[in-house]
């Protein structure tokens, strides 16, 4: 009985924290101090005409799954009763739109299954490629078993692990100890029969990181860096930790980008910060296989689907604009497009 009660404490804990992230993710600002550093590169003036952007051809291919644009949903939430509603709309609007997504972290899920309705939406999407996803940190307590279970539970195509340590550091209740995280994602790679992603979530990885995460057998990485929502800010605000003098810390995502991009030869997601049509295109042009968000798209999916697909649309007109003022007709096109770049390494 008191192992029962102290599962359902536990439970009832994550539920409380995943809504306490949405409310201060839709009232603070979690915006990170530092900029994303796509500031810092601009495209040189194209020799080539412009064309008709509704000729641009924006479609591309992701772990052999076709995206009818270059975007991906990432995770936002899931796990407390209420959550089910962002992700159905987050779903449908992938659905409709033809583009991935992720559910939120699934550690609810595993300390009480019954939660799992808010991760499902199989039912409004049954054709996306879908990402269940989990903590580093809890592929290191659970079995490699449990954690596939997660991804058979609501029908994924794949699985995002998260590192959020530096997340996990500022949060009170918070994990400490990652030793053996390589060798434990190692061994679930290797047992998988679905496609692991390895992505931060808002700090950047290097590229000794991803090279490592690549030997370990991850299919691609999504660099999550620094200049979008802070999540140890977030931590912070949720334990009243912080004061006007915070400052954020990270790996901005276009220099992670970089690093990552010549560091491995899996695919490589840019997020982190993304909130313009031309951040996505400077990231593609870059080589990112794909452009993901998340905050612009949390207050739009807490009212309806048709609300992120009108969200998601301006995104998409804006970068076939960028592609048809640079003349390119397509995101290979777009890839040859020259850059000049002031990062700083």
């Amino acid at each position: 009985m008191k192992e029962k009660q102290s599962s359902q404490q536990e439970t009832d804990k994550t539920a409380k924290r995943k809504l306490e992230h949405i409310k201060i993710c839709l009232e603070e600002n979690v915006q990170s101090t530092m900029n994303n550093g796509f500031e810092r590169i601009s495209f040189k003036s194209s020799e080539k005409p412009g064309i008709n952007p509704e000729k641009t051809d924006i479609v591309v291919s992701f772990l052999g799954r076709k995206f009818n644009a270059p975007i991906f949903i990432e995770a936002i939430t899931g796990g407390a009763p209420g959550t089910e509603k962002i992700n159905k709309n987050l779903a449908t609007a992938g659905q409709k739109l033809g583009i991935g997504m992720a559910v939120g972290s699934q550690r609810a899920m595993l300390e009480n299954p019954e939660i799992g309705y808010t991760y499902q939406v199989r039912d409004a999407a049954p054709d996306i490629f879908l990402l269940a996803n989990i903590g580093i940190a809890q592929v290191l307590q659970y079995s490699p078993e449990q954690i596939e279970s997660l991804v058979k539970a609501i029908k994924a195509d794949g699985l995002a692990v998260h590192f959020n340590i530096s997340q996990e550091m500022a949060q009170k209740e918070g994990d400490k100890d990652f030793s053996g995280i390589y060798e434990a994602l190692a061994r679930l790679c290797f047992r998988a029969k679905f496609p692991v992603i390895a992505k931060e979530v808002g700090f950047g990885m290097t590229g000794d990181m991803a090279k490592q995460l690549e030997n370990s057998g991850v299919a691609a990485i999504d660099v999550a860096g620094a200049g979008g929502t802070d999540w140890r800010k977030i931590e912070l605000l949720r334990s009243n930790e912080i004061d006007e003098n915070y400052s954020s810390e990270g790996i901005p995502t276009a220099l992670s980008l970089e690093q990552c991009l010549n560091s491995v030869k899996i695919p490589v997601i840019s997020s982190g910060g993304i909130r313009t049509a031309t951040d996505i295109a400077k990231s593609l042009a870059m080589g990112a296989a794909l452009a993901g968000m998340a905050l612009p798209l949390l207050k739009p999916a807490t009212v309806s689907a048709g609300e992120v697909v009108k969200k998601l649309k301006e995104y998409i007109l804006g970068l076939k604009k960028i592609m048809a003022g640079l003349g390119a007709e397509n995101i290979k096109e777009l890839g040859k497009v020259i850059l000049e770049e002031e990062i700083k390494r």
